[in-house]
């Protein structure tokens, strides 16, 4: 075995079956690797470590091993599964129905805001509400989050509620100045409730401004910023291209583990999807209070159809990112969307496994085995008159059925050709 990989053993019950799975990550070196951030540490044992995620917080430290009671299924940091039951994956994805829509009027306004460029949201099932990001760079307003109450059930989906607004604030308390931060997707933390949020950074001339993901309070209190890969840092011939970094997160292994996908290649992966090729671009895992875990290559499907009446004006590529069972932290839910100028978008949400895919952290994404991934919802089927610019993807509340709530939001971006729209699907 080379110096670089290190094999942790998994034993217990999994979503794929099995006695026991065997997982790679690279080695992290040195005796103890403490986290900046102010969540927690990593405890290293050795050269070739077994990794045993501490969390520190209020009530003081809680073992990965056993959070909240329990022993949480978190494959990449070699955590047993014990007393948890994971449903089959795949099972709760075999059929999809559109419940129906909802459309926020354009430039409404809220709480002294104009609504628009939602571009993330999830659901808290404590309140029953959801929070949604918008993608607002500070210019209509501050950069800011609302609340929002949707009602969902088998007679489809009600008008969209506002219930509050709240503006995202930097770490001396300010809010943020006209395109000094640009959102895009966001996460309540299920042990917490505060919101870790995406924003993509900027690649404009000489201006060069990382991605990041950072950590508020459900006030818009800042709490923390989260490392990111170096290679997914802006450099004048490295990094992500300008607004294609980080469009979707996500929870995963119940909380243990925060997910992200970059919304396009990174300049040194290759050229963007075309309507003869797709691409490739990364999703990658880390823990919840910053260490980078994994990457892996994220297969792109090729452009539907080529821009009018100019061509080399479409694209496609991932806009969210969401755990398919909040446990497994294998399986998720992606949304790609594509767009041609003069044609329209078209969505498509896909199951992927990491399972078998190859880390491609800080290596080269060339021959990489890429995640696996099915399709499960092409919208241009299920019989959507006009589906927008889809960015935001949460599960909502469970209907009476069975089936889960899927809830779509579009991205206006404040234009009057747009729409705010909100999209209900039932999945079984």
């Amino acid at each position: 075995m080379s110096d670089d990989v290190v094999v942790h053993r998994v034993e217990g019950s999994t979503a794929h079956g099995g006695a026991h799975r065997e997982f790679k990550s690279s080695p992290i070196g040195g005796a103890t690797q403490e986290s900046s951030s102010g969540f927690g540490g990593v405890e290293v044992v050795g050269r070739r470590p077994t990794v045993r995620v501490v969390f520190t917080w209020g009530c003081g430290a809680v073992d990965s091993l056993s959070v909240m009671g329990r022993r949480v299924a978190a494959a990449v940091l070699g955590i047993v599964v014990a007393g948890v039951a994971v449903p089959d994956a795949g099972a709760a994805v075999d059929g999809v129905r559109v419940l129906g829509e909802q459309v926020v009027g354009h430039d409404a306004e809220f709480g002294g805001t104009v609504v628009g460029g939602l571009s993330g949201i999830d659901y808290r099932s404590a309140t029953g509400e959801f929070v949604l990001i918008s993608d607002d760079r500070s210019e209509k307003g501050p950069a800011r989050v609302y609340t929002a109450r949707i009602p969902l059930g088998e007679d489809g989906i009600g008008p969209v509620g506002f219930t509050g607004t709240k503006p995202l604030l930097r770490a001396d308390g300010a809010t943020y100045s006209p395109k000094s931060v640009d959102p895009e997707d966001i996460r309540v933390d299920p042990w917490t409730g505060d919101y870790f949020w995406t924003q993509e950074g900027e690649r404009a001339g000489e201006v060069l401004a990382d991605p990041s993901v950072r950590v508020a309070r459900a006030d818009g209190g800042f709490v923390a910023e989260l490392p990111i890969p170096e290679n997914e840092r802006m450099r004048a011939d490295s990094g992500p291209r300008q607004n294609q970094a980080l469009e979707g997160a996500t929870f995963a292994a119940g909380g243990a583990l925060f997910v992200t996908a970059m919304e396009g290649p990174l300049l040194q992966d290759g050229p963007g999807a075309t309507t003869t090729a797709g691409a490739t671009t990364r999703i990658t895992v880390q823990a919840r209070f910053g260490p980078v875990l994994a990457q892996y290559a994220y297969p792109l499907e090729p452009v539907f159809a080529e821009s009018r009446p100019e061509a080399g004006q479409a694209s496609n590529g991932v806009t969210a990112i969401l755990a398919d069972d909040t446990v497994d932290p294998t399986r998720f839910l992606v949304v790609e969307r594509a767009f041609a100028k003069g044609v329209g978008n078209r969505v498509r949400i896909f199951e992927i496994d990491t399972t078998a895919a190859s880390t491609v952290l800080d290596a080269p994404i060339a021959g990489a085995r890429p995640v696996a991934k099915r399709l499960v919802a092409d919208l241009a089927d299920l019989g959507i008159e006009a589906v927008d610019n889809i960015e935001g993807m949460t599960w909502g509340p469970r209907l009476p059925s069975g089936e889960r709530t899927l809830v779509l939001v579009a991205d206006n971006n404040f234009a009057s050709e747009q729409r705010t729209q909100l999209i209900a699907l039932a999945v079984r």
